[in-house]
């Protein structure tokens, strides 16, 4: 066991063969296991070089990727660990501004520079009274805070077009989108939804924003271009009462995935956000009530996986359309976690747990074929409405808009040690 700075300690040593390191938050025994020790949110820079974790208590703590690495030692950019003291427990965090995938713009995120030279990488945090606090992750100084919502401000996330625009969701029913530029002036206020807002997502093309309401059940898509509602996502729900958590679109921006769970069973909704077509459902049911929560769902940054948390299992990872799951971690009632995230080049995933821990998993590293490949790169740029008239075989046109997968997907019972049922 080695320190990684003087409020977290580094741990190897697992059981489970998936697991590469795990980070424990030091606190005094009288804390452990009480409110506000949680992990509600974790991740990495867009470059991969930074890992950011909600430890609880109001502290969100920043290391430097890879935690060994000779890097660190540089002496143009200091990359030691780094604290930040929020005052209000940390419910929401995100780096920004995200880069687009080009490789101009790629090696100037690697630089951690703009093209006038300046530094550049922001760590954004949503706190419990509804501030969003901005900090500059390289000099550790604030910069400024941002006040408008009246809840916790529950999710936080930067378009991945350079801007520095930034998107919150809260639990007082609202979206914030916010210009960083011109110190936090609010863009606009999306209403709409009736209850808490669990989770935010923004599609690849930065056209679209998608939300999931916790309490009213509703998935919104709203316009990210003039700020106004697009439509709400409905159909086919076998449950009446159940409750919304998480929701990310794929990389291509053609799938958007939602997460619910009710007293039963827990599911994976895959919809065409420009149809509102329900694509596919991946279900799980439980004979214990009540251990059945998802937490968190994303994709990886190649579209192939959906990474998952949920009460049983630490970990879990599912290739759509596929019946089993690529790779899940030991079942365990006691795993606690909150949230989860992927590296930007994929391979690890960390997942944050309910008493303020962070553990990296290794992911599988499968190569992506060259219809996988073909289909994403197009998808970038070219939506299903203007997929549907091409002169193409029917085959070939149900792959590219995702009607391959099949309907209804149902796993085994999770209190069962047995493979996923076929």
């Amino acid at each position: 066991m080695c320190s990684t700075g003087t409020n977290a300690e580094l741990q190897q040593t697992s059981s489970d063969p998936a697991l590469v390191l795990e980070l424990k938050t030091r606190r005094p025994p009288s804390l452990e296991g009480r409110a506000g020790c949680e992990t509600w949110s974790v991740d990495f820079s867009p470059d991969g070089a930074w890992f950011a974790w909600s430890m609880g208590h109001g502290i969100v703590w920043v290391v430097a990727w890879p935690l060994d690495s000779e890097d660190n030692q540089n002496a143009e950019i200091d990359r030691g660990d780094k604290s930040f003291s929020c005052g209000h427990p940390v419910w929401g965090l995100a780096f920004g501004p995200r880069p687009p995938k080009s490789s101009a713009v790629a090696r100037q995120a690697k630089t951690g520079k703009t093209s006038k030279g300046s530094k550049s990488l922001l760590l954004a945090t949503g706190l419990e009274n509804g501030v969003i606090k901005i900090w500059n992750v390289l000099t550790g100084d604030a910069v400024f805070d941002l006040h408008g919502h009246e809840g916790v401000v529950r999710d936080l996330v930067f378009p991945q077009n350079g801007t520095l625009t930034l998107i919150s969701s809260s639990r007082d029913k609202t979206l914030r989108i916010w210009d960083l530029a011109q110190k936090g002036k609010t863009v606009q206020v999306l209403s709409g939804h009736k209850d808490w807002i669990s989770s935010c997502c923004v599609s690849s093309d930065c056209s679209m924003i998608a939300s999931v309401g916790r309490f009213d059940r509703m998935v919104c898509l709203w316009s990210l271009r003039s700020y106004t509602f697009i439509r709400k996502l409905t159909g086919g729900n076998y449950k009446t009462l159940f409750l919304l958590s998480s929701c990310d679109f794929s990389p291509d921006g053609a799938v958007l995935a939602t997460a619910a769970f009710s007293g039963s069973s827990w599911w994976i909704d895959l919809w065409d956000p420009y149809t509102a077509e329900k694509l596919a459902t991946l279900v799980d049911y439980f004979n214990d009530i009540g251990q059945n929560q998802i937490s968190s769902i994303q994709f990886s940054p190649n579209g192939l996986h959906l990474a998952m948390v949920t009460d049983d299992r630490a970990l879990r990872i599912w290739e759509p359309g596929q019946r089993g799951m690529v790779m899940q971690t030991k079942s365990d009632r006691a795993s606690n976690g909150l949230c989860c995230k992927y590296h930007p080049q994929g391979g690890v995933i960390a997942t944050g747990t309910r008493d303020g821990h962070v553990r990296f998993w290794r992911g599988p590293r499968t190569v992506p074929s060259l219809c996988h490949l073909c289909r994403s790169i197009l998808r970038q740029s070219v939506s299903t409405h203007q997929m549907e008239p091409l002169p193409l075989p029917k085959r070939i046109l149900q792959y590219l808009t995702y009607r391959n997968i099949p309907e209804r997907l149902k796993t085994c019972c999770s209190s069962d040690e047995e493979d996923w049922e076929g």
